[in-house]
């Protein structure tokens, strides 16, 4: 397991004991939890409701993408050669 050091401020850290002792965890625990947490939020869909939302969304896909998607015509000539080698010759 790894550590993991953060600086926090006396009174930061006395809040998030407070926290974590309310909900029967230890700090470490409660501090994993809160990154479990927030980690799922960020990947969790969005609602799509308006054409800029829409675009924003496009927008990271394509920046995600690193390889060129093949245009139709390469497309076919794939599905044709699929088709041709799976002909029975008898």
């Amino acid at each position: 397991m790894a550590r993991i050091h953060i600086l926090l401020d006396e009174v930061d850290k006395a809040r998030y004991r407070r926290q974590a002792e309310r909900e029967g965890m230890s700090l470490g625990a409660w501090l994993r939890s809160a990154a479990d947490e927030r980690l799922k939020a960020a990947s969790a869909p969005r609602p799509l409701r308006t054409r800029e939302a829409l675009e924003g969304f496009f927008e990271e896909c394509d920046e995600r993408e690193t390889v060129r998607e093949p245009d139709w015509s390469e497309h076919r000539a794939v599905i044709e050669r699929s088709r041709r080698a799976g002909l029975d010759p008898t």
